[in-house]
């Protein structure tokens, strides 16, 4: 497994969790973002999309997956630094889990394919499940809290 780098402002991969998960989808079936994250498999592709002519927040970016169907957003929080990093550098993003309310897409810039954290990994102050679950959700052990 290739090790994380640190850029400008933080990482060249990251996780960043998906927000209003829970709305349903403005198409004419009213398609349900939750189900599509439950669709989403770990490492399956999903696609970024800025959103600058949303009329609540003009730094949106939207997460799909490749269905085509809305999945969400990133949040406020980090809307702005990701979708500045993804006009300035090649990115890609996969689905990396859905936990409670909140789906968690994982981002790599500069080149190559995002990895998912290692759940084996799991920090002292996140112990591991007693039993390897491979659903479970496993944050960086590293970096800043991008999700929360």
């Amino acid at each position: 497994m290739r090790a994380v780098t640190t850029l400008s402002w933080g990482m060249d991969e990251l996780t960043c969790n998906v927000v209003g998960i829970d709305f349903p989808n403005a198409d004419k079936s009213k398609s349900n973002r939750r189900m599509e994250l439950m669709l989403c498999t770990p490492g399956e592709p999903v696609d970024l999309r800025r959103e600058p002519k949303n009329p609540y927040d003009t730094n949106a970016v939207a997460v799909f997956s490749q269905r085509g169907v809305q999945m969400g957003y990133l949040s406020a929080e980090r809307a702005p630094l990701i979708g500045r990093r993804m006009q300035e550098e090649e990115h890609v993003a996969i689905f990396q889990a859905l936990v409670g309310s909140y789906g968690y897409v994982r981002i790599r810039f500069g080149g190559g394919a995002p990895t998912l954290p290692d759940p084996e990994a799991a920090t002292p102050s996140q112990p591991r499940p007693a039993s390897f679950d491979p659903d479970a959700f496993f944050p960086d052990p590293e970096g800043p809290e991008c999700g929360a």
